[in-house]
């Protein structure tokens, strides 16, 4: 049986609930390793052979290495695990929160000062606002920067 889940009409959004959470339990532990310096060590070494000692998805795998948090989010990652990833490669939570909206840092710590996305239109999917898929990435690159 599965649950009724009025949150995934968000647009812009994925809600890290148990099924993200299950999805994403190796790809966040994998993320938890980067804690010990020597498994980041490890992983800048050779980040491919350090993944694969971890029994995520291919998707996820490709995901890490591409320094794509949106897929990773997407596949299970929590901003929160995936927070260690960006810090081995020295990007702060500022960073890694731009580059997944396509904004240059400055970019998003400007709308944030500025109070955030305005709610109007980014009720529901599908309504004009700027949080919408087809309105993303936002920055004035047009394309999602990577960590």
């Amino acid at each position: 049986m599965s649950l009724n889940k009025p949150y995934l009409d968000v647009p812009g959004t994925t809600i890290f609930d148990a099924e993200q959470s299950r999805k994403g339990y190796w790809l966040n532990q994998f993320c938890m390793s980067l804690m010990k310096a020597e498994n980041r060590a490890r992983f800048k070494a050779d980040e491919r052979a350090y993944v694969d000692e971890w029994p995520m998805t291919e998707e996820q795998k490709q995901a890490v290495l591409a320094r794509d948090l949106n897929r990773c989010i997407a596949a299970g990652g929590n901003i929160y695990f995936l927070a260690k990833l960006g810090a081995t490669h020295g990007k702060s939570f500022q960073q890694m929160a731009g580059s997944m909206t396509g904004m240059s840092e400055e970019e998003y710590r400007d709308m944030m000062v500025a109070g955030g996305r305005s709610v109007e239109g980014n009720r529901r999917v599908g309504e004009g606002g700027d949080a919408q898929a087809q309105r993303q990435p936002q920055g004035k690159s047009g394309q999602p920067s990577k960590l």
